[in-house]
Formats: structure tokens, sequence, C-alpha cells
């Protein structure tokens, strides 16, 4: 594996969490579960990946997101929740607003079209992103950054490519049956260790892989335990109220994340737009990401009491949103300016891009989506 040298000071800052991490082993007896390892390696204060000081997006970071490919994406996204809030309330939430590009982009679509919105909430973990947010956002006062969720909500909350980032659990197939992977430290290094599932984790892998013993000796995959609760935590905000969650995020269902060709799950790792599946390199550099199971999110929500309304790639859902019609906004004679935007459009909804791995979940209450949405909807392959 061939990847970017950090500098002093970020390896310093990686060097102390591994440090951090290996303490938490020992404490524990010797071994943590991987999500416990993932959760650290992203949150930890000051030095996780995501809490830390260093750049995640754009040209300077680790990857990429769709609100910095082209502020049409935020302007599709907006047509949407300006559906949703003419239903609802004129509040907005959005979890993990990276560099605040999004929220920019849905903001001043909503005043451009003459919706007002009275309150947009950020819940931002990054300190980091949250002082870009700040700086990109200073135009718009009804912004507001909280640290956990609501008690109750009405409105229309955002989460793109929130769910890929919560800790996973790892479970292996072996001759003995389904074990946990966990973290432990040797010879200096992290290395993983089998454990049995406690009595959760096995309800967990009953709920999301019903027929998980048919699995060949080797399997390995993801369960989603912390996404299945923020799941949960969006139905008890939206109890008794009206208004609808869009989450967008790379993921399949369920019949086809757990195929025998995924043998190997879909934990993936993200370094200065390198991607790779070694999750100890350099704890804290780098992002750690799983593909959603998109059938796991949408139970969660229905078991809470969260009604499912619609489910659709990308493609479907941003082109129902009018993401064509906005692209038209620019004259195709000024190639200068139309080109790039058909190519970042094209990225978008392309199913050889993001069209198709993309997916969107959409729960909600009280809420009757437009028509065009509701065409592109798959809900019945979940």
């Amino acid at each position: 594996m061939s990847l970017p040298l950090p500098d002093s000071d970020a390896l310093a800052a990686s060097h102390a969490l591994q440090k951090e991490i290996a303490a938490v082993i020992a404490q524990a007896g010797g071994a943590i579960p991987f999500s416990r390892f993932m959760e650290l390696a992203l949150y930890a204060p000051r030095l996780g990946y995501y809490s830390g000081g260093a750049a995640k997006l754009g040209a300077s970071g680790d990857f990429t997101t769709a609100p910095e490919i082209t502020p049409l994406f935020g302007q599709a996204l907006a047509r949407a929740a300006a559906a949703i809030i003419a239903q609802s309330a004129p509040n907005i939430i959005e979890f993990g607003a990276g560099t605040g590009k999004l929220a920019r982009d849905v903001l001043t679509a909503l005043r451009e079209e003459g919706v007002q919105v009275a309150r947009y909430t950020i819940i931002e973990l990054s300190g980091e992103l949250r002082a870009r947010q700040q700086e990109a956002l200073q135009d718009f006062p009804q912004v507001e950054w909280r640290d956990g969720f609501p008690g109750t909500f009405d409105g229309v909350v955002l989460a793109n490519e929130v769910l890929d980032a919560m800790p996973v659990e790892l479970v292996l197939k072996t001759a003995a049956g389904w074990r946990r992977q966990m973290v432990t430290v040797e010879d200096g290094r992290f290395a993983y260790v089998q454990a049995e599932l406690d009595a959760a984790l096995s309800a967990q892998l009953a709920r999301q892989i019903p027929d998980a013993e048919t699995f060949q000796e080797g399997y390995l995959t993801e369960l989603h335990p912390v996404a299945c609760g923020f799941m949960g935590s969006l139905a008890g905000m939206f109890a008794g109220g009206k208004g609808a969650a869009i989450l967008l995020d790379y993921g399949f269902p369920a019949h086809e994340f757990y195929v025998d060709q995924r043998v190997g799950g879909t934990l993936m790792c993200h370094y200065r737009h390198h991607s790779h599946p070694d999750p100890f390199y350099l704890p804290g550099l780098q992002d750690i990401t799983a593909h959603v199971d998109f059938t796991a999110m949408a139970l969660a929500a229905q078991d809470a009491g969260l009604p499912v309304l619609g489910y659709m790639n990308q493609s479907g859902f941003l082109l129902g949103c009018g993401i064509a019609d906005l692209l038209l906004r620019t004259d195709p004679e000024d190639a200068v300016r139309y080109l790039p935007q058909s190519k970042a459009v094209h990225r978008l909804v392309a199913p050889s891009e993001m069209g198709e791995l993309f997916k969107v979940l959409i729960v909600g209450n009280g809420i009757d989506l437009p028509d065009a949405i509701v065409r592109a909807d798959r809900s019945r392959r979940l």
C-alpha cells in the first residue's frame, strides 16, 4: 500500500491517539469491539478524525461529497425541502454539514424561491468543520449549532453521507459460528481477535441477516446497531409532529448487501483521496466508513414508529427534484459555464458514477412527497 506520508505534526497526533486507544484496550482487559475502535479513531476528543483539526473535504482533504461537486445538488434538495416545509414547519436540521456548502446552497435556493427558513440547525461533531461552516454561513442568521438531537421537531432533516461514518460492528463466520471482531494489541500493533456475540449483537445479526447461518466460513460483514439507533432517535424526534428526514448515502438493500460475492464486507478507509481497506493505518488521520444497509435503516425507523415515505437511487431522486431543469438555467450555448455543470450532474446521476451506488431513504410523519419523487420510489426492493 503506497499512501502519501503525513507531516510530523499529523504523525505525532496519530501516535498520540494510538496510545490512547491502546490504553482503552488495556483497561478493557486486552480487547475492545471493532465498533469501539472505530468510534475512538473517528471521534476521540481532539485526536479523532472528525474531532481533530485536519481538513477532511475538498482538494486538501481526503474525499469529496456531492455538495462540493456542484451547487445544483443543494438546489435540488431545496425543492424537496420546500415541499416538506409547506406541509410542516420552516425548520431544517442538517446532520454532519461538512464545509457548510450544502446548507448555503439549500438556504440560498429556498430564499430565491421565497421560502423563509426560520431555523437551520446544524449538528456537527467536528470542530474543524464547524469553524468552516460558521465562516461559510455568516450571511444566514437563522443558522445555529447544536451538539445533539432536539426533544421534538417539525420540519426537514438532511443527512448527506452521515450514516456511513457511524461505527459498525464487524462479524465473521467461523467454523464455530458467527464471531465478533475485536481489536487487540500484538507486538505494538493493532490486530483482530474473535469473541462470541453477546445477546444484543446476536439479535442484530438475526434482524439484519435472517439467513446468516447459510453463509460460508470466512465471510466478513458489518452490522449497524449505531445507525439503527440513530434512526430510532429520528423517530422519537418526529413523534407527534410533522416532517421528514432525507438520508443520502452509498449502500444497498439487504438482499444486495449480504451476498456471497461480498465476502470481505464493505469497510473502507479514505486518506488524501486514496481508498484502502486497512482501518489500523494512521488512526485519526483517515476516514473509516462502511456501506449502509438501507433495509436495516428502514426497519429501525418503522420499528420506532416512523414510516418510510420513499426509497430510491440518487439518480431518481435528483431527477425527480428537477436537477435537469436546474441545469438548463445555464444556457447550453455558454459552453464555458454549461459544460462543467453538465459534467457534474452526470457524475451525480449516471449509474456508472454516483447515480446508482448512492441511495436516498426518506422517512417521516404527515408528509406527502411530490409525485415526481414518488415515481422514483423503490421501497418494494428494501
